[in-house]
């Protein structure tokens, strides 16, 4: 019901974040999502691919410092007020979301936003209680 994330630890250098991308695309993943926080000296690349297991292993196999969460991918309705109706529900269940970022297409009507919770399965029951549609990683990766 969710969605494997890949996050990567990077020091804040110049190229960095272009020896990613280029690996990856050089070993044929298709990036989905990302987001990148950042400090002064370091910063953390969290990433949607379509092989994240595989993705990790040829990460960690070039050095990088590579770990896997798990996010849920959460159809918003994309119009006003569509994206603060799903995190109303969330607040009101007491369910504290950690961050979220956009998803790089729409599934038919709908944005898709990524979602880090502190408790998925409860987050899952609220917004499908609702009627809010939560995406699994076989369908976000045929978007």
């Amino acid at each position: 019901m969710w969605v494997k994330q890949i996050s990567v630890f990077l020091e804040n250098k110049s190229g960095r974040l272009a020896a990613v991308t280029r690996l990856l695309a050089d070993h044929g993943f298709n990036i989905r999502a990302l987001s990148i926080a950042d400090t002064s000296d370091f910063g953390i690349l969290r990433l949607i691919v379509n092989d994240p297991a595989h993705a990790n292993r040829v990460l960690k196999e070039a050095g990088f410092t590579v770990s896997e969460t798990e996010v849920l991918a959460v159809e918003v309705p994309d119009r006003p007020g569509g994206l603060a109706r799903v995190l109303d529900l969330l607040h009101q269940a007491g369910i504290n979301i950690e961050y979220l970022y956009a998803f790089v297409s729409k599934a038919g009507e709908n944005a898709l936003v990524l979602m880090k919770v502190e408790d998925l399965q409860r987050a899952v029951d609220v917004l499908s209680a609702q009627g809010i549609t939560i995406q699994g990683h076989d369908v976000v990766h045929q978007i």
